[in-house]
């Protein structure tokens, strides 16, 4: 059973919600912010909740079309003026309603209290003040400029805000497909592994095993069973870019023991796997191209020489440890593990494993030691 996990869902799904959530803590403000003793103000939350629409306009007009068609094209100056017209005709547009459909209140104060024997004096009455008496301050209600101008300075910062979150939005929608892109690659290139473990491989192990036949027929049946499982895991069971550990322990016990057919005694191979092997996946041919190099370049006809393999299950991790000595009497060594080769090597382990692995490679007179660790995870 699959549970929902938000990153399941596309970014641009996440990317809506993010705005719905904030935009209605935004419009709820209002509704808190003009409560008293348990009753809301209702005309003034309506007031702020018109003002707010305009700025929500704007946010959305800039996020789901001026950045997409328009800054995402690489037309900046042409971006900049059509935001602030954008800017400058909603507000105005708002404003314009605001006052509109809320006339002015006209001012009024409560009868003024002159003091013992005078009659209270009505705002707006002719009749002159007493010596010394200085009227009550009145609060100045902002200007329409005033106004016009804090809109505009919020509505730049609603749409640098929208702005950022989009190009954020953009920056990692283009991070997932270039990784995506990589892993496609990636599976191209473990798919031309597939078919070219190498054909000298293949031709030369039917030579082998049609020697074998006339020498000792029951260890030619067990090569021919082996290439049969070697090919069968080739081409089917590496095809979904995932495999189970044990297949691919059975496929590294067939290479190695059809490898054995061809060198004489004087070269030592061992193999060294747990018997208990859990149902583990694993990417399929992780550790083919460290065994073939070792094969090539450690094995020597004329003298004694060695390829060890090993893996080991530690604290939930897989090790595996190739040894194979060095064939000095090669003069062209492949530089399989410097330059491009370790850098196609390690990007490929970090796009399977990010930087939960470890790869390292010794490289001294008479031996070469590869030792690569990597997590496991259970089905």
């Amino acid at each position: 059973m699959k549970y929902f996990s938000y990153k399941t869902l596309p970014l641009k799904n996440i990317e809506t919600i993010i705005f719905m959530v904030i935009w209605m803590g935004i419009f709820s403000f209002p509704f808190f912010q003009y409560r008293t003793n348990n009753e809301v103000d209702w005309t003034k939350v309506n007031a702020d909740w018109i003002r707010m629409s305009s700025f929500l306009v704007i946010f959305l007009l800039n996020a789901y079309y001026l950045v997409p068609t328009i800054l995402f094209k690489k037309k900046y100056l042409y971006y900049i003026g059509i935001t602030l017209l954008v800017i400058v005709a909603v507000v105005s547009t708002n404003i314009g309603l605001h006052l509109l459909l809320t006339p002015p209140e006209p001012l009024s104060m409560p009868p003024m209290d002159l003091g013992p024997g005078m009659p209270p004096m009505e705002l707006g009455s002719k009749m002159p003040a007493p010596m010394g008496y200085r009227p009550p301050l009145i609060p100045q209600q902002k200007s329409i400029l005033m106004f016009f101008a804090d809109d505009i300075l919020i509505a730049v910062l609603v749409v640098a805000a929208g702005t950022t979150v989009k190009i954020m939005s953009q920056w990692l929608m283009e991070e997932s497909r270039r990784k995506d892109v990589e892993k496609e690659q990636l599976k191209t290139e473990l798919a031309l592994l597939r078919h070219q473990v190498s054909p000298h491989f293949f031709m030369n192990t039917l030579n082998n095993i049609h020697a074998l036949v006339d020498i000792n027929k029951d260890t030619a049946k067990d090569a021919i069973i082996r290439l049969s499982t070697l090919m069968r895991y080739l081409l089917y069971d590496t095809a979904h870019g995932r495999t189970s550990l044990k297949k691919e322990v059975e496929f590294i016990e067939s290479y190695i023991t059809l490898m054995e057919l061809r060198f004489s005694k004087k070269v030592t191979i061992t193999i060294e796997v747990p018997q208990n092997i859990p149902d583990i996946q694993i990417p399929p041919m992780l550790f083919i191209s460290f065994l073939e190099n070792a094969f090539k370049h450690g094995v020597s006809y004329q003298t004694t020489s060695y390829v060890h393999f090993k893996l080991e299950l530690t604290d939930k991790r897989l090790v595996c440890n190739i040894k194979n000595s060095i064939n000095k009497n090669k003069e062209n060594i492949d530089k399989t593990y410097s330059g491009i080769g370790l850098t196609n090597i390690r990007k490929s382990l970090e796009l399977l494993y990010q930087k939960d692995y470890t790869l390292q490679i010794n490289d001294s007179n008479n031996e070469f030691d590869v030792n690569l660790s990597i997590p496991l995870y259970e089905n």
